[in-house]
């Protein structure tokens, strides 16, 4: 009884620096990534090494949505899917979306003569889920807030792989203008959030509480049917209007949907218990 009571407060402060790092290491994500990319950029225009190029597009593209992958990996959700299963899910979640969405949206090009940003929406929101739903009939030990992670994950890989294809077309058309393409990683790095991560996030949410469901499967699916069609709506508006203030308003209905839904999906806060102290 001794050791353990020795050992108690040890323990807790290793749960509370555990807790502390788990919910600021987005922040050290961010800071880390932001010194690597200047000193990479410092790099490339002081020796203009073409070599430097693409650590430079990388470390632009993926630099905010990692770091908002390991935001939401820290907040008060109950996750079973690991570190490394939430990486392998932003590597092949954004090259086979991107891959996928590349090709139906050719095909639909060929075959209509024209794409329609609705086409736009539905294609990329639904090829940005296959690697969840395979995620989602392999894991057997689900838990409430895996779905919203590898959502996110996903679409932080789809974000990442898209920014880099925009920025090498950017460095082509512009003759090799480093501003140009830094002004475009900075924009697509900031509104990655509260675009594609957040409605890979919430769609990914949505189709795994059709799995957890076991009595209203039917309302679990209308749910998840819902969540998709306002996750296509919200693109489809997003790629039709070329206005900041439209862009504003989308990105602040689409983070409040993924915050409603964190705070849906979080457990309830254990009541603190009451030590009674005798003399």
């Amino acid at each position: 009884m001794s050791v353990s009571l020795a050992q108690q407060p040890a323990r807790t402060e290793r749960s509370r620096l555990l807790s502390f790092g788990r919910r600021w290491g987005w922040l050290a994500v961010l800071l880390v990534g932001l010194l690597l990319f200047w000193l990479i950029h410092s790099a490339l225009v002081s020796t203009q090494n073409p070599n430097l190029v693409p650590a430079l597009i990388f470390f632009g593209a993926a630099l905010v949505p990692a770091a908002f992958v390991t935001f939401v990996a820290g907040r008060r959700l109950d996750f079973g899917v690991g570190t490394g299963v939430v990486g392998a899910t932003a590597l092949a979640g954004g090259a086979i979306g991107v891959t996928t969405a590349g090709f139906l949206e050719y095909r639909t090009l060929l075959l209509m003569d024209f794409l329609p940003m609705a086409a736009v929406g539905l294609i990329e929101e639904a090829a940005k889920l296959i690697v969840p739903l395979l995620l989602l009939l392999v894991i057997r030990d689900r838990h409430p807030g895996d779905g919203l992670l590898v959502g996110v994950a996903s679409g932080a890989g789809f974000a990442v792989f898209e920014t880099m294809g925009y920025a090498f077309v950017e460095l082509i058309d512009s003759g090799g203008d480093l501003h140009a393409v830094d002004d475009l990683l900075v924009l697509r790095g900031l509104l990655s959030p509260a675009a594609h991560m957040a409605w890979t996030g919430l769609t990914a949410a949505a189709l795994w509480s059709v799995a957890a469901a076991r009595r209203n499967r039917k309302a679990a699916v209308a749910r998840f049917v819902l969540v998709y069609a306002v996750a296509v709506g919200l693109h489809t508006a997003w790629d039709s209007f070329n206005s900041d203030t439209a862009y504003v308003i989308l990105a602040a209905l689409s983070l409040s949907f993924l915050i409603y839904a964190t705070h849906r999906l979080a457990p309830p806060r254990p009541a603190r218990a009451r030590v009674a102290v005798r003399a």
